[in-house]
């Protein structure tokens, strides 16, 4: 199997062969003769910062003599400078110890041998603690190549009031959620005085799939094959060409804004939204005087229950020279303890089942919502080594068809350069 270097995700890849013989692996013991285990990750809100700082010493003064735990914190904004200090660290074989990476790309990672299987971190019984939706997403070939603390999921929020105003019955549990046509009538309905029906949008990146593919699966397809070798009648299927042309039709009635303003629900520009389980915290701390509510994910006519989950990961990379103290951090990193407490510190639903005897909170409505859907609707986003490139081009497929490209045409071609992908570096020969 040909390999590829990770390139900027979400953009161009850089095609090139893995180089093993670039560089050596820096000696990794400090004077204090501890190994040292070196995590990066990508700078986050100060809560999680301090969550870094304060977890960091404990465990450093726990195995003091022992392992030297270290964080490197990389800013990513909304550029590819993570994605391009990876880059360079795999072509001077420097990579840390620890690598965070988004869910999916687990994947790319995994199937260029950049990290390594983490099936005998835990114990059976500790892996069964974690949510399924969390162990898929990280999980290529069978096997497990990250560890997630955190999870998320998408739904339906709505203004109260509008939808009071308007009439319009609010699905109490997931068996009475919205269909694709209720959910359209009532973007239609709500559609006035300068309010749009919902918003679809959650950005024009890597939002459009994580939200959108919920579409295709809940219409009996996907984006790619369950294996992920193949996007060829799976995005471009007549199923999906129906979700995609159903997606559409928000935008071309006008219920849906393909350019919708910043927080356009928040400030009562839409009467409903699909958006994350993060807003919970933003809606309840920034808006208090708005009415709102969350209802599940929408569903296709006689389809699928359905909704979106994923999270960043911790991988073990190829270049770690203490594997047993790696294993360590991990464990110390991801225990029950630690993940309820970065679940917390984040405002994100935990991925250990354990975390929620703690989080109590996610019993009560509106967080309960989201802890059933990742329980029992949720579907990661697709496992393939192709990701970055699938990514990319469903969400300029989807682009030009809500600006008038034939849906069919739009997803041929989404299809067409997936499997390109694919076929040239990850294909067996």
């Amino acid at each position: 199997m040909r390999k590829r270097m990770i390139g900027a995700v979400f953009a161009a890849m850089t095609v090139a062969g893995l180089c093993a013989g670039c560089g050596q692996t820096k000696e990794r013991v400090n004077e204090a003769g501890e190994s040292v285990i070196t995590v990066w990750s990508p700078t986050d809100e100060p809560a999680i910062e301090d969550w870094w700082v304060e977890k960091i010493e404990a465990f450093n003064q726990a195995h003091k003599g022992k392992i030297h735990l270290q964080r490197e914190a990389i800013v990513r904004a909304d550029s590819y400078a993570y994605e391009d200090k990876i880059n360079a660290a795999i072509t001077s074989n420097d990579l840390p110890d620890i690598l965070f990476v988004d869910g999916p790309t687990v994947s790319v990672y995994a199937a260029n041998e950049i990290t390594l299987p983490l099936d005998d971190l835990f114990t059976e019984a500790e892996w069964d603690d974690f949510l399924d939706s969390s162990r898929q997403q990280n999980t290529y070939d069978g096997k497990i190549y990250a560890v997630s603390a955190t999870e998320s999921s998408v739904a339906l929020y709505y203004n109260a009031d509008m939808l009071a105003e308007a009439g319009i019955r609010v699905p109490e549990s997931k068996e009475e959620a919205w269909t694709w046509q209720e959910f359209y009538d009532a973007a239609k309905k709500l559609t006035k005085d300068g309010v749009v029906g919902t918003n679809i949008i959650m950005d024009k990146g890597e939002g459009l799939p994580y939200v959108l593919e919920q579409f295709w699966i809940s219409n009996g397809t996907d984006l790619v094959s369950a294996d992920g070798s193949q996007a060829d009648g799976y995005i471009n299927s007549p199923e999906g060409v129906e979700a995609a042309e159903f997606l559409n039709s928000l935008i071309q009635g006008g219920y849906a804004n393909i350019d919708p303003i910043q927080k356009e629900f928040h400030n009562e520009r839409a009467a409903t939204m699909l958006g994350g389980s993060w807003e919970v915290a933003t809606l309840e701390n920034d808006y208090p005087d708005l009415n709102w509510g969350v209802t599940y994910f929408p569903v296709a006519e006689d389809g699928i229950l359905t909704s979106p989950t994923g999270d960043w990961a911790a991988s073990v990379t190829k270049n770690t020279q203490d594997m047993d103290a790696v294993k360590e951090v991990m464990r110390f990193l991801f225990s029950e303890e630690n993940v309820a407490t970065y679940a917390q510190a984040i405002s994100k639903p935990p991925t250990r089942k354990s975390s929620y005897d703690v989080l109590t909170e996610y019993n009560e409505y509106p967080r309960s919502l989201f802890k059933e859907q990742l329980m029992e609707t949720g579907h990661p986003r697709p496992r393939t080594p192709s990701y970055s490139v699938l990514s990319a081009e469903f969400s300029e497929a989807m682009l030009n068809i809500f600006t008038g490209v034939d849906a069919k045409e739009a997803l041929d071609d989404a299809a067409a350069a997936t499997d390109k992908d694919y076929n040239k570096y990850y294909a067996q020969e």
